[in-house]
């Protein structure tokens, strides 16, 4: 039986390899997943909205009507007290939130009922929080996502 010295391990060229390799790899894919935020919260957004409007529609199969404006969003998550009062109101509300969602910038969604585009309208008002924009300081609407 003979003893055998076995040198496994990394040398400190191989691991300046890897650590390089990773370094390219880091600064060509960062910047383009960098950039891709905004694109993510404008698809999160009207993901939300339609999830809203689901909720909306359940709303009137119960009540007969889409909440007013006064009665907001809210009224898909606490049984309205203002305005015309749903007869039949689903226990535990409409959202599974349990709270009426901000849109991805932290901001209210707005509501409108009845609506300039129809029954009502759902929107957000993008990253910038003012009305108009373009790109991702546009607008994002419930008559747009259809």
């Amino acid at each position: 039986m003979s003893l055998v010295k076995s040198n496994k391990g990394f040398t400190l060229i191989e691991i300046m390899v890897v650590i390089v390799i990773l370094a390219l790899l880091a600064a060509l894919v960062g910047p383009k997943l960098m950039g891709r935020t905004d694109d993510a919260k404008i698809t999160d957004a009207r993901v939300q909205i339609k999830n809203i409007e689901t909720a909306l529609k359940l709303y009137k199969l119960d009540s007969g009507d889409y909440p007013s404006t006064e009665q907001g969003l809210d009224s898909l998550v606490t049984k309205p007290t203002v305005g015309k009062i749903p007869k039949s109101y689903k226990d535990g509300g409409y959202l599974e939130s349990k709270k009426a969602p901000k849109d991805p910038w932290g901001n209210d969604y707005l509501y409108v009922s009845p609506g300039e585009h129809g029954d009502y309208d759902l929107f957000s008002y993008g990253s910038d929080g003012a009305k108009g924009g373009d790109g991702k300081n546009a607008d994002i609407s419930s008559w747009d996502t259809k």
